[in-house]
């Protein structure tokens, strides 16, 4: 795993395809791009901010996709090793969302781009929101500006 300078927010982490995830064209199937991402996602949410899944799923709160847009530019095929990103960025308009850049670079040119958005509910149900401690370790976090 390689974390880039903490600035500009951007976490990384390196991964190799897997056999398991290539289809009869030689080429990674479209389906595992988003779970590379989430994989990487999921870790900076963690060890940057420090929100554990399953430790906030047992306190009744849930981070969860609200929607996601993905381009592909190139493929991945068996056994490339690649670096995948992710930024976090603020919504203008709405401060229930927290929305993520993320890239998969290939010998740092672009595969695949995407932004992820999400927020928390309650296990028991109510309006969305983003915890306190969350949006704290946000500031400064730049808006996203509605580009991938």
């Amino acid at each position: 795993m390689q974390k880039e300078d903490r600035k500009d927010m951007e976490y990384s982490k390196t991964y190799t395809a897997k056999d398991e995830h290539i289809d009869v064209q030689n080429i990674m199937d479209g389906l595992y791009y988003p779970f590379y991402m989430e994989d990487c996602r999921h870790a900076y949410i963690k060890d940057e901010l420090g929100f554990d899944f399953v430790a906030e799923a047992h306190a009744g709160v849930n981070m969860v996709l609200s929607k996601y847009t993905l381009q592909f530019v190139r493929s991945l095929k068996k056994g490339d090793t690649f670096l995948v990103t992710c930024s976090p960025m603020l919504d203008k308009s709405n401060k229930s969302v927290l929305h993520f850049r993320q890239t998969i670079l290939l010998n740092n040119k672009v595969v695949t781009k995407a932004v992820f958005s999400g927020t928390c509910v309650k296990s028991t149900g109510g309006r969305p929101f983003l915890p306190e401690n969350l949006l704290s370790k946000l500031a400064g976090a730049p808006e996203w500006d509605g580009e991938l």
